[in-house]
């Protein structure tokens, strides 16, 4: 990185030339950061891979000068002793009026594991301390590197990779980072709970109670998005009164994350098998709520099968 320079006096605060948005890929190793980051470069944005944090501001500025406006940088646990002052940097930098979205990937410890066996790859963390002796455990690396990204996780949005190949991930990433960033951005996830809650869901709404398609035999191969199973769930009293009621709890809080300046806000809505009653639900409600905020629909469970 020997060509970041700044021409300003030592000492002189300065501020980064304005960009039209910087994104900002973290998360948790093996959650496929780099996958996130090769859709961004196949997209047209300028990436830079494990930036120290300490150069970020300066960076920002040198490929604004050459590149203007779409620009991508991944951050990780390999700089771990810079990541303390990562976060007032970027609360910082949006205080200047730059725009950056910051994306955490993060994934479960059995697929984190499972990743970790196939490419035969060592954690980042594995070594042990400085001056001590053996290596650190897989577990005990991955239960390390959640601690020091704690603060970091918690303000950026959260895509749970556990179950994504990398081209559903590269999907993901490009519709996120194309959608509109003035305001909250609403993500609505249908899933299968027989294959766990997604780790990025800030609301959890669980409608396995309600009638299933999947036991009347002509609806078992369809989705909640085919006409016959709306139909179905529509004409069900319960249906209608459970979504009406999660309709009524968002309207009531959504102003509240708007408040609190939140982008994101992630919504699962799952189901046995995620492929009837979460599916419909979350098109119900991102139809519901699309006039009014950005919205973003995710079929976990649906997708993967494409």
């Amino acid at each position: 990185m020997s060509e970041v320079a700044t021409t300003e006096p030592p000492g002189m605060a300065t501020k980064p030339a304005q960009t039209s948005e910087v994104i900002l890929i973290t998360g948790i190793s093996g959650s496929g950061k780099s996958v996130a980051l090769h859709a961004l470069e196949d997209a047209g944005y300028f990436c830079v891979d494990n930036l120290p944090p300490e150069l970020l501001r300066d960076f920002i500025r040198l490929e604004h000068d050459r590149f203007a406006h779409r620009v991508a940088v991944a951050v990780d646990v390999r700089t771990a002793t810079s990541l303390p002052h990562l976060l007032p940097l970027i609360n910082e930098l949006r205080n200047e009026g730059l725009r950056i979205r910051a994306i955490f990937l993060d994934a479960s410890n059995d697929a984190l594991v499972r990743r970790y066996s196939e490419t035969r790859r060592p954690h980042p963390l594995s070594a042990g301390p400085a001056g001590g002796e053996g290596n650190r455990a897989l577990f005990d690396a991955i239960r390390l590197e959640r601690e020091l990204l704690a603060d970091l996780r918690e303000a950026s949005t959260v895509i749970d990779t556990s179950q994504l190949r990398p081209a559903l991930l590269r999907s993901w990433v490009r519709s996120l980072v194309g959608a509109h960033a003035s305001a909250l951005t609403l993500v609505f996830e249908s899933f299968a709970f027989k294959h766990g809650v997604p780790l990025d869901a800030d609301y959890v709404f669980d409608v396995r109670v309600l009638p299933n398609p999947h036991y009347v035999r002509e609806l078992r191969p369809l989705t909640g998005r085919d006409a016959p199973v709306v139909a179905y769930l529509e004409q069900q009293p319960e249906v209608r009164e459970m979504f009406q009621q999660i309709d009524r709890f968002l309207e009531r809080w959504l102003p509240a994350f708007e408040e609190d300046q939140r982008s994101y806000l992630t919504v699962a809505v799952g189901c046995t098998g995620g492929q009837h009653r979460s599916v419909y639900g979350v098109e119900w409600l991102a139809q519901r709520f699309a006039s009014r905020y950005a919205t973003l629909v995710r079929h976990r469970e649906l997708d993967a099968r494409d």
